[in-house]
């Protein structure tokens, strides 16, 4: 691990202004943070710690949804009444990733700005544009079982790790933030993730220094809220494909798919073919998509997988 600054921030617009530092990285449960450090992936030359900031509420907003602090645990978020009572998807999103004692540690906006888990960002012997952007990408043409299927580029064809944020587009949720001037902006999580283009290594539209301070849900939409993830193994394994899905008693509803992009992957427009089954919907979801030969599995995966998320929620 490469040495480093380290200062306790002691509001959101001091976190911010700090940020603008070169080299400066914000950190709080550091569950991906410091592994990257200690694999000279991530290099920050300044830590800003966040932990004293209280964001770590949850609280009823004026319309009847919920605004979450970004530096509330993930263990904590899941088991709070009103989640799992109106956002069961996002309870159930959230005790499907990790382990218990990362889920101790983890945070709501750090879970948001987790990294790729492909093993070619994670090999600093091999070419990654995420990594080094310019220096290629290994996985095409290598080892692609767990990589993406739709929005990818020639320039990565790598997922984004995270059950929570499959929820969250599905619940329509919107992130805050505070920029370096002490300005505060709200982000659509629709809009937060980036797909890759030619520039896989900007992974969200926030802006040099831009903190994030909450998660706002609106308010709850009820039916019946399902995750379903596959996976290689039972615990501490990330989704080859997962499936979030929100489904009302005429058959309507929302879906949101896992492992299968750069980012959480939602076609509102396939959520009208909801009644009429999975192979509808999952024509429009994964319409266009780019599979591999080692990965092609996913597209009939994910028909099969919201196939039976849609039967368990007609009981």
């Amino acid at each position: 691990m490469k040495p480093f600054t380290y200062e306790r921030a002691h509001s959101p617009a001091e976190a911010a202004a700090a940020a603008t530092r070169r080299g400066a990285k914000f950190i709080a449960g550091g569950t991906n943070l410091l592994d990257l450090m200690k694999l000279q992936i991530e290099t920050p030359t300044h830590l800003i710690d966040v932990n004293g900031l209280a964001l770590d509420k949850i609280e009823a907003t004026p319309d009847g949804g919920l605004r979450i602090g970004a530096l509330v645990r993930n263990t904590d978020l899941a088991a709070d009444a009103r989640v799992r009572r109106d956002y069961g998807l996002l309870s159930r999103a959230l005790l499907a990733g990790a382990s218990g004692q990362l889920r101790n540690k983890a945070t709501t906006a750090g879970n948001l700005l987790q990294r790729t888990r492909c093993p070619y960002f994670y090999d600093t012997n091999l070419p990654c544009n995420k990594r080094q952007p310019g220096s290629g990408c290994a996985a095409i043409g290598g080892f692609s079982r767990p990589h993406a299927v739709m929005g990818s580029s020639d320039a990565c064809i790598a997922t984004h790790p995270s059950d929570m944020a499959v929820a969250l587009r599905a619940l329509d949720a919107t992130v805050e933030t505070v920029r370096p001037d002490g300005a505060a902006r709200s982000i659509p999580i629709a809009e937060f993730h980036r797909l890759p283009g030619d520039t896989p290594h900007i992974e969200t539209v926030l802006q040099p220094g831009e903190l994030i301070t909450a998660v706002t849900l609106p308010r709850p939409i009820g039916g019946t809220h399902i995750y379903r993830k596959v996976r290689d193994r039972a615990s501490y394994a990330f989704a080859l494909i997962s499936v979030g899905a929100i489904v009302q008693r005429d058959g309507s509803g929302r879906v949101a798919l896992g492992g299968v992009a750069h980012k959480p992957w939602r076609v509102e427009a396939a959520e009208a073919e909801m009644p009429r089954g999975a192979k509808a919907v999952t024509a429009q979801l994964l319409a266009g998509a780019r599979p591999t030969d080692e990965n092609a599995f996913k597209l009939p995966l994910v028909e099969r997988t919201l196939g039976a998320v849609l039967a368990e929620a007609k009981g």
